[in-house]
């Protein structure tokens, strides 16, 4: 079995709840460019991928994937890094 290489999540563009095809007619004729979509409060979470420890080994997961159930979600700074 080859083992998953860990490294932070990243947004996948959409929001959870919401369909995909939507926030694909919003790109239709745009150039691409990178956004950031920042969590706000009363508001549906950004959708994001991110390694998870499940069972015993690291497993990609994604937030839409739990869409519509209880998550908690930590997080914290980096190592070594200043806050």
């Amino acid at each position: 079995m080859e083992e998953m290489k860990i490294a932070c999540g990243k947004p996948t563009g959409a929001v959870v709840g919401e369909p995909e095809e939507d926030a694909r007619k919003e790109d239709e004729g745009k150039t691409k460019e990178a956004v950031m979509t920042i969590a706000k409060i009363g508001a549906k979470a950004p959708d994001f991928q991110a390694p998870a420890f499940y069972e015993g080994k690291f497993q990609q997961i994604k937030l839409s994937d739990y869409a519509g159930k209880w998550v908690v979600l930590c997080f914290y700074p980096g190592d070594f890094t200043f806050v």
